[in-house]
């Protein structure tokens, strides 16, 4: 029998598949919920997102880290209308710029890595990334040296809470989940 040329193309899904889906769908909602979060300063946000990241980092490995923060980053500029405006290009760079120092870090002894040793260098990268294109891009001279400061303390805080969080998060897998058993 021939397949009609009008029927889809069915590609079949995997566990790892649903695995990133559900993991890229948690960083989307912390990613909008950073979006409703007041900011003193344009640009400095917690990173909730970077949790999931991170999370999927040292539980499945690099590859899945990267589909969840590329992922997010896509969905997160289609549903804040920022898909292809600068916005989206710094978030692009920036997690462009993490998952590089991710892939980096987990190459070196695992003793001197932990959540937070990941987290904070992560953060970093990210602020880094995104000054690097910000000042290549829309603030050409010195202006983005004088926000650097600024900036890295923030991503130095954020980095230190987010990996807090997954370092909780590692050593207590169940905390705050129910078991199916367990009545809500």
């Amino acid at each position: 029998m021939t397949r009609s040329p009008i029927e889809p193309l069915v590609l079949p899904v995997t566990a790892e598949d649903r695995r990133i889906a559900r993991l890229a769908l948690l960083a989307l909602g912390l990613t909008l919920l950073d979006a409703a979060i007041p900011s003193p300063l344009p640009g400095v946000k917690p990173g909730f997102a970077n949790i999931v990241v991170l999370l999927a980092l040292l539980r499945y490995g690099w590859r899945v880290a990267a589909w969840v923060s590329l992922v997010r980053v896509l969905a997160g500029s289609l549903l804040l209308g920022t898909f292809l405006a600068p916005g989206f290009w710094l978030a692009l760079s920036g997690a462009t710029a993490s998952l590089a120092v991710l892939a980096v870090a987990r190459k070196l002894p695992r003793r001197w890595f932990g959540p937070v040793s990941l987290s904070v260098p992560a953060a970093l990268a990210h602020i880094g990334g995104q000054l690097a294109l910000a000042g290549a891009w829309l603030l050409p001279g010195a202006g983005v040296l004088g926000l650097a400061p600024v900036f890295a303390l923030a991503a130095l805080a954020g980095g230190t809470v987010n990996g807090l969080v997954v370092a909780h998060l590692v050593a207590h897998p169940t905390a705050g989940a129910q078991s199916a058993h367990e009545p809500a």
